[in-house]
């Protein structure tokens, strides 16, 4: 049986990997801030045969990180797959944003994900020393803004800027270990969090999250011998570099 850990599971793009993961037979563990949502989802997905381990844990509280990787691994002992998707967006240009918001996105996107992987580590050696042509996987939403800097996006393409340095840092002290990390970079999807673009770049021009679920259940699909440090995930159009 493989397992997987997502966060952010309870909509949008985590919500659409949850789906494809427990249709491939995963067993999930699956977290979110918000209670409701994420037990309505693990409700779902057990009418379809899915097992889920549901989560409340808030990714800005380091306590809630440790108990989440703690009751991941009470549940089934060993990790797969860790998909870091739980974040949050903020936007402000450098002159004027808040400390105060450059602080909760750089520790949600960026410190949160570092003490996830830290925490799950032992786990998803294991699975890699049980499975190791397949090893274990670890793939982290990060944006293109973490690629290719985007006017009002500074905080925010910074966090993910980090989380890609970080998945290419796993890859080379962990794939010894069986273990690669993948950072994936799409630009603008069609979700809550992008919604306020729907009308400025048009709701037909945005990624679906189908799109990113497609990516993240390929890259869970190779060897071990395989390691994918970035995916760059643009929208169609006469600009490649953009959000």
């Amino acid at each position: 049986m493989k397992t997987a850990l997502v966060t952010g599971a309870s909509r949008g793009i985590g919500l659409e990997i949850t789906r494809r993961l427990a249709a491939e037979g995963y067993a999930l563990t699956i977290a979110a801030r918000r209670e409701p949502g994420l037990l309505e989802v693990a409700a779902s997905l057990r009418e379809t045969g899915a097992e889920i381990h549901a989560v409340v844990a808030n990714l800005a509280r380091e306590e809630d990180i440790t108990r989440l990787a703690a009751e991941h691994a009470e549940k089934y002992g060993a990790l797969d797959l860790l998909v870091l998707n739980g974040g949050v967006g903020a936007e402000g240009r450098v002159a004027e944003l808040p400390l105060k918001t450059y602080d909760l996105v750089l520790n949600v996107n960026l410190r949160a994900q570092f003490q996830l992987i830290q925490e799950t580590l032992p786990l998803l050696r294991k699975s890699a020393g049980t499975a190791p042509a397949r090893g274990a996987k670890i793939v982290a939403l990060a944006s293109i803004t973490g690629v290719a800097g985007e006017p009002g996006l500074a905080a925010y393409g910074a966090s993910k800027a980090g989380l890609i340095s970080l998945c290419e840092t796993v890859t080379l002290e962990e794939s010894r270990n069986g273990i690669t990390a993948t950072a994936l970079c799409p630009g603008y999807v069609d979700t809550d969090m992008a919604a306020q673009k729907r009308d400025t770049i048009g709701l037909e021009t945005m990624l679906t999250t189908g799109d990113v679920a497609e990516l993240v259940l390929a890259v869970s699909r190779l060897s071990a011998h395989a390691a994918v440090p970035t995916i760059v995930l643009s929208r169609a159009g006469e600009q490649i570099w953009r959000a």
